[in-house]
């Protein structure tokens, strides 16, 4: 049973007795004038006793629980340090706001009465816009007063949030990416990211559960590394089941980018106007630019799909399709590249053998 449904009988029972009560002093009241009346005061009494519990039902939840789960999404969404400038300039305006209300509500009716009440209203809302604006110069300027070094805007602006999917969790390229330090700032993990992570750990397929049990071991991994930041929040989002439509929403509310290397999500997400750093993007980003023409060294380890061709692979995983290089399975042999192909999927070499007196080294 739901605190919601809870509350709305709460309401119900609440609001019926009070109509009850005031629909009887309605009848009587109406009894006791000089006005021919058809209905007894029971009837009125039930009457609004019946409307009081409708109107409970109704209208419980708005005064009850959605107030209050709008407060609790706001407050897990906000910043720490908007939160605390928030107060810190509430507290500085209301101040500035009692200092000044004086003299003004001795000015003549109805200024000295409607302007005190204005004057709140203004010195609050500009000292919470002033503090929050300035907020990383105020904590610089404490930080400098406690004895901390004080960390200039653009440093700042560096230290930001990425969201983690949990398919680059499972991955494991992450743990080496961060730690070279290309990442710059925090990797957040919601918990319904760690969450499902667990579920695949324990799921009864073997290959699900390994998978799963890599990604725990790259994420004990991370939080161990000094140099990675890694934040696990409780953070969630409500009304959405699936994790990464909870993924997007919460990168779109925090303003921040999502790293995976799931092809749909990164495609969801950016219809959706959010940043998405995908790791298979980078892994063809930095591999090495070979032009047809250039020599290579490649071990030939399996036949192709056509008539003599041979399959091998470099150490970045990149696959090398060698014409008439079936002869040379279980070889390294230099080869001439032909063509490069940028697929979805990665890149494709295609290669012909060298002079083989010269270029084949028996493996």
């Amino acid at each position: 049973m739901s605190m919601e449904f809870i509350l709305r009988l709460v309401g119900m029972i609440v609001l019926s007795i009070g109509g009850t009560f005031w629909g009887l002093e309605i009848g009587n009241n109406i009894q006791t004038t000089e006005i021919k009346e058809v209905f007894s005061p029971q009837v009125y009494a039930v009457s609004f006793g019946l409307l009081g519990a409708l109107f409970g039902i109704i209208l419980t939840p708005f005064i009850t629980t959605r107030p209050m789960r709008a407060l609790k999404k706001l407050f897990t969404h906000l910043d720490a340090k908007t939160l605390f400038a928030s107060l810190a300039g509430l507290t500085i305006g209301l101040i500035i706001a009692a200092l000044v209300a004086f003299p003004i509500s001795m000015l003549p009716s109805p200024f000295g009465e409607v302007l005190p009440f204005v004057g709140v209203i203004i010195f609050a809302y500009v000292g919470i816009m002033a503090f929050v604006l300035r907020q990383q110069d105020l904590f610089n300027i404490i930080s400098s007063m406690f004895g901390g070094s004080p960390r200039s805007t653009s440093a700042a602006g560096d230290e930001r949030v990425i969201l983690l999917d949990t398919s680059v969790i499972i991955d494991g390229r992450i743990l080496d990416v961060a730690h070279t330090g290309f990442v710059p700032g925090s990797l957040l993990i919601p918990r319904f990211v760690l969450n499902e992570l667990q579920y695949i750990a324990d799921s009864s397929d073997g290959l699900r559960r390994q998978r799963g049990r890599r990604g725990m071991e790259v994420l004990s991994s991370m939080q161990k590394d000094s140099a990675i930041v890694v934040r696990l929040s409780d953070i969630d989002v409500d009304g959405v089941r699936e994790v990464d439509d909870k993924l997007v929403i919460l990168a779109r509310q925090l303003k921040c980018p999502i790293l995976t290397n799931d092809y749909n999500l990164n495609r969801v997400a950016e219809l959706q106007g959010v940043r998405v750093l995908n790791v298979n993007e980078l892994a063809n980003a930095v591999k090495s630019v070979l032009l047809p023409g250039e020599l290579m060294n490649v071990r030939v380890i399996q036949e192709g799909k056509e008539q003599n061709q041979g399959v091998g692979y470099l150490d970045d995983g990149t696959m090398v399709v060698v014409e008439n290089g079936r002869d040379h399975i279980n070889q390294e042999t230099i080869v001439t590249v032909t063509k490069v192909l940028q697929t979805a999927a990665g890149r494709m070499i295609f290669a012909r053998p060298g002079d083989l007196t010269e270029q084949k080294i028996e493996a």
